[in-house]
């Protein structure tokens, strides 16, 4: 590329066209080299934003890294945002901002370069399809870091990065940080029956036990997507996330409103999992189905049944993923209950960038003591995995 390259900070989302933003490879289901990730997508990011879930007002202010051409084509990017806490997030930096603020520093505001209460991974150094890749995310990265000076903030945290943009941040000086999710693998499963099948004998009789007693109760489940998703709808599905986001978090991050942009702009993207009894829906699950993946988010309930979260959640997810041939399902962060239902542990990758050098370096050697645990637990836990011995391996 010969053009001259400028990087630009763009504080409202929905100031980007749809049409350019589509070009950058992963956010649209059309001509990209890597696969479509909905959470990346022009209607996801924009719908956060309008609907006031992620906004100056919530914490989240909008400050996205665009790099352009001198003819102001986009042919790179780096969704951000600037925060005064840590709040929706999932990769925890509280010790860090509580430490360093006894210490007399200052840690928020901070750039947070992530996509709001969504802790999947996908990439983040966004590059236009056609172009080659490392420069760009070169360029990008080391321009976040003269961002991070321009505006006097303590750091800079790209969370849930894929492994292969690890590198790229790490050669430009960025601290990387590992944690844990657990993931469904899909090997070519004909049905859950042949799945099940790769268990050992005393774990696929406790799931199938299981899936039997979370319909009891004359429970049935409905797959919801597309023109599916009526108003009427969100206003139940919401309820659920209201009074379950409520008791988890105090104050839920999403608005009703959003549900219904989403709802509009991208309806092909989401299945809602929805548990009836008596002729109402009780339970509900959001799911996001990408290009090979199923995104599992949140859920919520006004009637409690015996694992009916684990069949709503999990087991209906992998049911969904093996009817579509997708790859994966990634059922969010956190929870070790997940392996037993045949989602194994994975690592997850962030990348920070820390300005003042003496609390880079005690982070420093904080995540690398971290790195060694989240390695030792994952093996841990891939020897307690249900599947008979030889049937899997640990997925990295």
């Amino acid at each position: 590329m010969t053009d001259e390259l400028s990087i630009r900070v763009e504080r409202s989302f929905t100031a980007i066209s749809p049409e350019s933003w589509s070009r950058l490879s992963g956010t649209s289901k059309e001509g990209t080299t890597l696969a479509y990730n909905p959470f990346l997508s022009h209607a996801y990011l924009s719908s956060l934003e309008e609907s006031g879930s992620a906004t100056a007002q919530t914490g989240w202010l909008g400050h996205h890294l665009l790099l352009e051409t001198d003819k102001g084509e986009l042919i790179g990017a780096l969704p951000g945002y600037l925060k005064n806490h840590s709040q929706g997030e999932y990769v925890f930096d509280h010790g860090w901002a509580d430490a360093f603020e006894r210490a007399g520093g200052r840690y928020y505001p901070k750039l947070q370069c992530s996509i709001p209460f969504t802790p999947a991974t996908g990439p983040r150094l966004l590059v236009a399809v056609g172009l080659e890749r490392r420069p760009i995310q070169n360029a990008i990265a080391e321009s976040l870091k003269e961002v991070v000076r321009r505006l006097g903030v303590s750091s800079a945290h790209i969370t849930f990065v894929p492994e292969d943009e690890i590198g790229v941040f790490e050669t430009d000086g960025y601290l990387h940080r590992t944690d844990q999710q657990f993931h469904f693998i899909n090997e070519g499963y004909a049905n859950h029956e042949e799945f099940l099948e790769t268990l050992t004998s005393r774990k696929r009789k406790a799931l199938r036990k299981e899936r039997r007693t979370a319909l009891e109760n004359g429970i049935s489940i409905d797959w919801l997507t597309a023109s599916d998703l009526t108003e009427d709808i969100w206003d139940q599905f919401f309820a659920f996330y209201m009074d379950t986001g409520g008791r988890k978090w105090g104050r839920p991050y999403l608005t009703r409103k959003f549900y219904s942009l989403i709802g509009e702009r991208m309806p092909e993207d989401i299945l809602l999992v929805m548990a009836k009894r008596n002729g109402r829906y009780v339970a509900g699950a959001i799911n996001f189905i990408g290009g090979d993946t199923l995104y599992g988010r949140h859920w919520g309930c006004v009637e409690d049944h015996p694992y009916l979260h684990f069949e709503v959640c999990y087991h209906q997810a992998i049911d969904f993923a093996l009817a579509k041939g997708l790859k994966r399902v990634e059922a969010g962060a956190q929870g070790e209950h997940k392996l037993a239902r045949g989602y194994l542990p994975v690592t997850t990758h962030s990348a920070h960038y820390v300005a003042h050098a003496g609390l880079r370096r005690a982070i420093a050697d904080y995540l690398e003591r971290e790195r060694e645990d989240v390695e030792h637990m994952n093996e841990v836990l891939a020897e307690h995995s249900p599947f008979r011995k030889g049937e899997r391996q640990q997925e990295d």
